[in-house]
């Protein structure tokens, strides 16, 4: 913990990229020692991240959850645009995902990992990639002193291409664009992080849910 607050104090860059780093490199180890260890990756992942978001906050000021009817919004179009336009383009099949836990571990078990995955999803996974994509890189693709800008300036070039960014980075990469784009637009209109992060929730739980009961489990 102090070699992680040191690596913080004073390194704006370092507090909002290091936690998407290491939820990078967990997610990159999900399905690399079999199935079970799929589901026991994510769930270490989701405390790790949640521990993350715990150390960055007194670092990272805009990292502070908001509420509004834009956020809400937003959340529910945007898991409209994600399930709706799941069929009709050819998407990236990532390695790592998790999928029906059923198929693998008995029902107690299995609905442990489906809870997890909704917490993690819902709780932990917005906090980390907003912090990245809409206060990090959005602002640093315009200049290294990226806190130097405010969230509210539109900037062309950085809003398009962490659109891009963000969306390749997921399976739906049409939806994931559409997605980044979105959030971004709303970070720019609240002039705030917290209304993204709350959007980015609720897309993801609603997509938890519409998972489980639909047993659409290759979102996961």
């Amino acid at each position: 913990m102090g070699v992680l607050k040191k690596s913080f104090t004073g390194r704006p860059t370092a507090a909002r990229v290091i936690p998407f780093a290491v939820f990078l490199v967990l997610t990159a180890c999900q399905g690399q020692f079999g199935a079970a260890a799929t589901y026991w990756f994510y769930f270490i992942k989701t405390m790790v991240g949640a521990w993350l978001i715990l150390e960055i906050r007194p670092y990272v000021m805009e990292l502070r959850w908001a509420m509004s009817w834009e956020a809400i919004v937003v959340g529910i179009a945007i898991f409209a645009i994600w399930v709706g336009l799941d069929p009709w383009y050819p998407q990236w099949f990532h390695t790592g995902a998790t999928g029906n836990p059923g198929d693998v571990f008995g029902t107690g078990q299995a609905w442990f990992f489906i809870i997890v995955h909704l917490a993690g999803m819902t709780l932990v996974v917005p906090p980390i990639e907003e912090v990245f994509f809409r206060s990090f890189l959005y602002r640093y693709l315009a200049t290294k002193d990226f806190l130097a800008i405010p969230l509210n300036r539109f900037l062309p070039v950085p809003f398009f291409s962490t659109a891009i960014i963000f969306g390749l980075s997921h399976n739906e990469w049409l939806a994931g664009i559409l997605c980044g784009a979105t959030f971004q637009w709303l970070v720019l209109r609240k002039n705030r992080l917290g209304d993204a992060m709350t959007a980015h929730a609720i897309t993801n739980f609603l997509l938890g849910l519409w998972i489980v009961w639909r047993h659409d489990w290759h979102f996961w």
